[in-house]
């Protein structure tokens, strides 16, 4: 039985989450570091909307659904609707062919999840206020499309609200904030009153949070995360690249396209196995990645074997099956498994001889030692990445490249995937441009040596062959 009686829910926002609560502009967006309860605000405005107003109709949306079932549906279920969930006044449908998931409330009052990487469904339904979590990761006609749907007209107002930490000054988000279109409020580490108490002093999980993981960063990550600045990174290296243009959404790649998976190797720091594609006009792209820490080899070849094949049909499974590398290679080998997308045409990797060795023992194929000319390599990306006549670049990265977060990564607010360091990848002295940082640079390290691969030629013969 279905308990609607009342419920007790505490949440006391403060400063720019207070004023989201109280502002009906058309278009609002909550600007701020990381950390400072944007996403939490923003979400309470939605559920206290459908509580108050039967029938009401929200979108929760994404650049993609997966990046939102990770982050604004579990921070809706854990800290938002916990209570409303626990006594079945909103309960959760999954979804079907005709309806797309969403929260759904006694009263009438529906929250659908979407991601704009697959909008045919919630594009479909117009809707009274829609919430977008990191609306940097839209493009502007991402944005406008959303608008449209706000004429469901149940609530006195409709609203387009979203959370955001900065990206660089001249995104189109600070650029329509800036001729008026867009209302943005800026949210501070003070509004977030688990990092500071009510009498303005830091908490020690705030001190553990500001001090111990953000002052850590550096460069546009520490201004933009730390500080809530929008500002483009100093000495940035590669300066033309721009999320509109270089990523892409999720597309199907035909078989003849050759693949490429290129591996730079770390423990302590993150191990990359990047997935490259290649089309018959050699542009690259990159559809999938491991980018993980504290985790050894042979469990990185592993992951990857059971991302790239399948059991055959009909086969019997034990447990034990995938529980190792040898295991996997092994049921490929016997034919009980089949690859689910083409071979690699080459492994290229950074030249750790042990790493090697590891790898090339449980994927069961050689590796070829990577080109590592850093300014040639470099230069050769930046190349890549210059508008063709056609206007398209030689190389493009897919959104959500990573299946499986590094949570470790993020709870430190470093880079959890190649897209996500390049914007920070410098120059150690920007007037000089002679080598990167060599920090944070574990994606952009393998994604030159893929290009080094394809555009620097052959030099001594590289490849190793297993015996």
């Amino acid at each position: 039985m279905t308990d609607t009686g009342v419920l007790e829910h505490r949440y006391a926002p403060r400063g720019a989450c207070a004023q989201a609560f109280e502002r009906r502009d058309p278009e609002l967006v909550l600007s701020g570091p990381a950390g400072t309860g944007k996403s939490r605000a923003c979400l309470e405005k939605l559920h206290m909307m459908a509580l108050l107003t039967p029938g009401m109709k929200a979108l929760m949306v994404r650049k993609t659904l997966r990046s939102l079932a990770s982050s604004a549906a579990q921070t809706y279920e854990k800290f938002v609707a916990a209570e409303a969930l626990t006594n079945g006044s909103v309960s959760f449908f999954g979804g079907n062919q005709r309806e797309p998931a969403q929260y759904r409330y006694s009263n009438g009052s529906t929250i659908t999840l979407g991601g704009m990487d697959n909008p045919s469904k919630v594009m479909s339904t117009e809707y009274d206020i829609v919430y977008v979590q990191e609306a940097t990761e839209l493009t502007e006609d991402d944005w406008e499309a959303l608008t449209t749907r706000l004429r469901n007209y149940e609530m006195s107002f409709q609203q387009l609200i979203a959370d955001t930490n900065p990206s660089t000054p001249t995104h189109w988000l600070r650029q329509r904030a800036n001729n008026g279109q867009t209302t943005m409020l800026e949210s501070r580490h003070t509004d977030n009153p688990t990092l500071y108490g009510d009498d303005g002093q830091i908490t020690t999980r705030g001190r553990d949070y500001i001090e111990g993981k953000l002052d850590k960063l550096t460069g546009p990550r520490k201004a933009r995360l730390r500080h809530g600045k929008w500002v483009t990174a100093e000495g940035a290296i590669y300066e033309t690249w721009d999320d509109a243009v270089h990523l892409v959404d999720r597309f199907y790649l035909p078989k003849d396209w050759d693949r490429w998976w290129v591996v730079d190797f770390g423990f302590s720091h993150p191990f990359v196995l990047q997935r490259w594609a290649e089309d018959p006009d050699g542009r690259l792209v990159l559809y999938a990645e491991q980018y993980m820490t504290k985790r050894l080899v042979e469990d990185h070849a592993r992951d990857v074997m059971v991302a790239v094949t399948r059991w055959v049909q009909g086969e019997e499974r034990r447990e034990e099956d995938e529980a190792t590398a040898e295991n996997v290679l092994a049921a490929v080998e016997a034919g009980r498994r089949q690859w689910i997308e083409p071979e690699p045409r080459g492994v290229v990797c950074d030249h750790d001889a042990e790493g090697r060795a590891t790898l090339e023992k449980h994927l069961g194929r050689s590796t070829t030692a990577a080109t590592k000319k850093v300014t040639e390599g470099i230069q050769a990306v930046q190349s890549r990445l210059k508008l063709q006549d056609d206007g398209r670049p030689r190389l493009t990265v897919m959104r959500d490249t990573v299946r499986e977060r590094d949570m470790s990564q993020e709870e430190a607010k470093l880079p959890a995937s190649t897209a996500e360091e390049i914007p920070g990848y410098v120059w150690a002295n920007p007037k000089g441009k002679e080598a990167p940082l060599k920090e944070q640079d574990d994606g952009c390290d393998a994604m030159r040596y893929m290009v080094a691969e394809r555009d620097l030629g052959a030099g001594e013969p590289k490849v190793r062959w297993l015996t």
